[in-house]
């Protein structure tokens, strides 16, 4: 958990930020915490980000045209240092809030003015990785946002202290023998609004504009499905996705009998982080590799105990490939035209090849 002292250094940077830009990573986790942060200064623009691994230095011209005076970033593990070049070209303050183990290579000492908050990289028993909804919420601490909290911590598998709090002040939402995080994801009705957050990211980046600007304004979470015209594209979008989630649930479960459930497909539009997490909540005690197939560029969801050392040990294999994240959750990124080996090598590494 970071430090007071960290916390109370980001409510300044916070208060000092008379336009902020907030460049959050492409998720539920991601959304959440900037809602939190926007609706408690009340001010400031978001940007989901969808570059990937990294923030991109295409990013950074965002900040000019809309002459923000600081730039926070928000549960992205990686930001390209052309990122940090252009935002220290216009001599911008970058407040950086995450939670993934990543090696930073003395990257905050190589520029100024660059502030780095990360649980992960403390030492003692203040070392952990929490979601940065979690953080974000622990520095504001504002009850009416203990909906979108509960929300970006559980879609990032993560049971926070305060659930118990949130199933009694909103009881319709909630369910018995909630014990796991993806427990409440895939029981409750807040987990199906979480849920949905991911299915909304999905969407034009006008429309995605338009459904983060409805959520700052919602009261609470009976608002995010009532049938409004600051929600309606969001609406469309879901029910739209939904179906085809379902769908494709539906044939990745018909591939579940060896010890690594291994799924791959191609479309329009990628929903791999949703269908690995939803698999490997079903089937606990395997490994699950949801690879999605875009041209020549295949990305991959991987879950299961200690996939990320299983990821590690392989991913050298293979030129250009990149992959992380955290220890029974990790993402890769290699050609397509490396699938089958991947495929191979994982269920050798896993214990499922001869």
């Amino acid at each position: 958990m970071l430090t007071e002292t960290q916390m109370e250094e980001i409510k300044e940077h916070l208060s000092k930020a008379q336009n902020p830009l907030f460049f959050y990573d492409n998720d539920a986790d991601g959304l959440c915490s900037f809602l939190i942060l926007r609706r408690y200064i009340g001010r400031g623009k978001g940007i989901a980000v969808r570059s990937y691994p990294d923030l991109n230095a295409s990013y950074a011209k965002r900040a000019q045209e809309l002459n923000a005076d600081y730039v926070f970033v928000l549960d992205k593990p990686l930001i390209s240092k052309e990122f940090v070049e252009e935002i220290q070209r216009m001599q911008l303050p970058l407040v950086w809030i995450d939670h993934h183990s990543v090696s930073l290579d003395n990257f905050s000492q190589e520029f100024q003015n660059v502030h780095i908050y990360n649980p992960s990289r403390l030492k003692g028993k203040n070392k952990s990785e929490e979601p940065v909804t979690y953080l974000s919420y622990m520095i504001t601490k504002r009850k009416e946002d203990l909906w979108i909290a509960i929300m970006g911590c559980v879609a990032d598998h993560y049971m926070p202290s305060f659930a118990k709090e949130f199933g009694k002040m909103y009881p319709e939402f909630w369910a018995k023998n909630v014990k796991k995080p993806f427990d409440v994801y895939y029981r409750t009705e807040i987990g199906r609004i979480a849920q949905s957050l991911n299915f909304g990211l999905k969407d034009s980046i006008s429309h995605t504009v338009a459904f983060q600007n409805f959520l700052i304004q919602c009261v609470g979470p009976e608002e995010v499905f009532s049938e409004t015209l600051g929600n309606h594209s969001f609406r469309e979008k879901y029910h739209a996705l939904r179906r085809k989630y379902d769908s494709l649930l539906a044939q990745a479960e018909e591939n579940t009998k060896s010890k690594v459930v291994f799924f791959e497909y191609g479309g329009d539009v990628s929903m791999s982080s949703e269908l690995s997490n939803e698999l490997s909540y079903k089937y606990p005690n395997k490994y699950i590799v949801v690879a999605y197939t875009n041209g020549p560029i295949t990305n991959i969801s991987l879950r299961g105990k200690n996939v990320k050392k299983i990821l590690e040990k392989i991913i050298g294999n293979f030129e250009g490939a990149t992959g992380g994240g955290h220890e029974n959750a990790v993402g890769s990124r290699i050609k397509s035209s490396d699938i089958g080996l991947f495929k191979e090598l994982l269920e050798k590494e896993s214990g499922n090849g001869s």
